[in-house]
């Protein structure tokens, strides 16, 4: 999945924001979703408003099972 960082606040933690958008079966408007979800961090320099690539891994702590994977760009 890839996501934008909202928070670097934590050591080694990001948190990112993944959206979704789907259409509505029955409207046929299209809606965003979005979830949070607390990343492992080894690189260097991701700030707030980076987008990057996470994927799924072992339980890191009670809230983290994430890994990020690689910066994709900067905002």
């Amino acid at each position: 999945m890839s996501g934008t960082v909202v928070s670097t606040a934590m050591a080694k933690t990001v948190v990112v924001r993944v959206e979704n958008k789907f259409r509505h079966p029955l409207y046929q408007k299209v809606i965003t979703k979005h979830k949070r979800f607390k990343a492992h961090n080894e690189i260097e320099g991701i700030q707030v408003g980076d987008v990057v690539t996470i994927g799924e891994t072992r339980p890191l702590s009670k809230t983290k099972h994430f890994n990020v994977l690689g910066k994709v760009e900067n905002k």
